[in-house]
């Protein structure tokens, strides 16, 4: 059953087309999520879909029978109603159908004639063909799960987080037909985000939805669209077969300019040759040569942000925090943590909304004072935060200005600079764009933009408070790529999970009352043992610090074959990478020393692989040793 059809849809503003004739379409039972760019057009395709916007041509169509909710970016509530004046005059079958069973249920005790009998009849029946009796409790049980307790609180109260969170409550609350959202995950903690996974999953609405968290994409959505320079594709299955299958269709495009290209130029000669040409075959050739020109003037794929800014040397004092305390009245934050940063590492925090994990940040950069301990900072750290809170500019000022405010030119990891327009260029703001405001960027582009300004400082430590919400997936793809080359240090506050478990070393988790458990591993390595222990006996832990031994478990930590003493969670996990690494190496090795066997003549080459052969031939020494220390361990 269609639900949705889009046919021949355009829209640009002015010179910039964001989609031009784009057809798809939603049938019931359909989860799709929509792929893009920032500032690409999927915001604008979602108010044409609302109505907020009049496409320039083509046409929208819902099925007439349907209920569609939206979830927008950007709430809009009364704000001086209560949650619970949202709750009780919400537009849905359920609540209409529990108000006209009370009203008839007041008139029958009034009145007993046959036709108020048979309304409050008729009332019962659709009370029982709705099951509306249970929708008390699956209200209550939604806003339990995304932590709204008090529903006399007044929006004009709540934070943003909070109303994004009502907003969710509300629509899933009406248990509409068909449902489009926008970034649903954003202002969610990682167990809200898994339960909204479950309850999406086994729902039966229809879904259309933009997010940039890959895991939810996998669980939930059963297709991909992307809208690409004005055009859309449909990719059925997973995220990992969208990126197969984007390469793909990209590598072909490329292979057809090239061959436009070609064509074009042969062409192009003998159009200059004839420009009179009035015979049919001259004329249709003529033609074929406009298609072909168009075709030939297709820019390559080739979007790839490049983020290769210069950092600047870390001394070997990084940042010590020593039996640091902070409390916001009776709410304990930190009890006394101790922790020394060192070269190079990747820090996770993970934690409730609330937890301190802000405040935390705060503190190791100077801008919150600990009640008690003490915070060093080494001389030759430079600070890069990026926060929640987004970019703090003059909406009035143009993109090129707020670059050159930081820096003429700006220098690369490579020796060489780029100027504040070329720099920009890299991070997709082409020059067309960049001396627009900064008042005409889509909240996306906004935090690309504060991205940039934050990396052109040329930071060593790095601290990143959300940075994956509102991002692109084409610039979280290489944020990520660049943030495992950094050789600085990362502190990552993030509920994306697919992001942290790319990136990070080791976990701070905040687990309530001030506690900060520094775990050894990654976030879905944290969430296994946390069901492990859940569902293990609990035993009395005294130490502030993770020291997971896992011994109701045993399974997961004993060594294949091996009955001896049982390892450490942490260092079972170093056996296994190591495990992994030792053949990798052993196999590169075995390539240069095949390449320096081959018979090369040029001394700087064999002087370069020579190098690396030592070098990779000391670090197969080192792991060799410490697999070896590992398997006495457990004699």
């Amino acid at each position: 059953m269609n639900l949705l059809s889009i046919h021949q849809l355009s829209k640009a503003y002015g010179p910039k087309v964001l989609f031009k004739k784009i057809s798809f379409g939603l049938n019931y039972g359909d989860k799709v999520a929509l792929v893009a760019k920032n500032g690409s057009g999927k915001s604008t395709l979602f108010k044409i879909l609302k109505g907020k916007e009049i496409a320039d041509e083509g046409e929208v169509v819902f099925r007439k029978d349907i209920s569609v909710a939206f979830l927008d970016q950007d709430i809009t509530f009364d704000e001086n109603q209560s949650i619970a004046d949202l709750l009780q005059n919400a537009d849905n079958k359920y609540v209409k159908c529990i108000k006209q069973y009370d009203e008839a249920l007041k008139a029958a005790e009034h009145d007993h004639g046959g036709e108020v009998a048979q309304k409050l009849d008729n009332a019962l029946l659709q009370m029982n063909d709705l099951n509306a009796w249970e929708y008390e409790n699956e209200a209550n049980e939604i806003l339990s799960r995304l932590e709204i307790s008090d529903t006399q609180q007044i929006i004009k109260t709540l934070s943003g987080g909070q109303k994004k969170r009502v907003a969710l409550a509300l629509v899933l609350i009406n248990k509409p037909d068909l449902v489009i959202m926008d970034e649903p995950t954003n202002h969610l903690d990682v167990e809200m985000i898994e339960w909204l996974e479950h309850y999406l999953q086994s729902s039966a609405l229809s879904l259309l939805l933009v997010t940039h968290d890959r895991y939810f994409l996998d669980e939930v959505c059963n297709s991909i669209i992307e809208l690409d320079s004005g055009e859309l594709v449909e990719y059925k299955g997973d995220f990992e077969n969208y990126l197969i299958k984007k390469a793909e269709r990209e590598q072909i495009k490329n292979a057809e300019i090239d061959k436009a290209r070609n064509l074009y130029r042969r062409e192009l000669e003998w159009v200059r040759k004839m420009p009179k040409a009035r015979g049919t075959k001259a004329k249709a050739r003529v033609d074929a040569f406009y298609d072909v020109e168009e075709k030939a003037k297709q820019k390559r794929i080739d979007k790839k942000i490049e983020l290769s800014v210069k950092m600047e040397r870390l001394g070997s004092k990084i940042v010590e925090l020593h039996k640091i305390t902070k409390a916001f009245g009776n709410k304990v934050i930190l009890n006394p943590f101790t922790y020394t940063f060192v070269h190079g590492e990747k820090i996770g925090i993970v934690g409730k909304n609330g937890a301190g994990k802000s405040t935390l940040l705060n503190i190791i950069q100077g801008l919150l004072t600990p009640d008690s301990g003490k915070v060093q900072v080494g001389d030759t750290v430079s600070f890069g935060y990026y926060s929640q809170g987004g970019i703090q500019l003059n909406e009035d000022k143009r993109l090129i200005e707020v670059v050159k405010d930081i820096a003429e030119f700006i220098p690369l990891a490579n020796g060489t600079s780029l100027s504040a327009s070329q720099l920009l260029t890299r991070f997709n703001f082409p020059p067309d764009v960049q001396y627009s405001y900064v008042s005409k960027l889509s909240g996306g582009e906004k935090r690309r933009l504060y991205l940039l300004t934050v990396l052109v400082k040329n930071p060593n430590f790095l601290i990143l408070d959300e940075p994956t919400n509102d991002l692109d997936i084409v610039t979280l793809q290489t944020l990520e790529e660049f943030l495992d080359e950094f050789k600085g240090c990362v502190v990552i506050v993030s509920h994306d999970r697919y992001f942290m478990d790319r990136l990070v070393d080791h976990l701070f988790a905040f687990e309530g009352n001030g506690e900060i458990k520094d775990f050894p591993g990654h976030y879905t390595d944290y969430r296994e043992w946390k069901q492990s222990q859940k569902a293990a006996p609990q035993q009395s832990r005294q130490e502030t610090e993770v020291v997971v031994t896992k011994p109701e478990v045993k399974e997961e930590v004993k060594p294949a074959g091996n009955a001896g003493k049982k390892l450490s969670y942490k260092t079972q996990r170093e056996l296994e990478e190591l495990e992994k690494e030792i053949p990798q190496l052993e196999a590169k090795k075995a390539e240069l020393e095949a390449k320096l066997s081959s018979g090369l003549t040029d001394y700087a080459i064999i002087q370069e692989l020579t190098a690396q052969l030592q070098q990779l031939t000391h670090t197969l020494d080192d792991k060799s040793m410490r697999w070896l220390e590992i398997q006495e361990m457990m004699v």
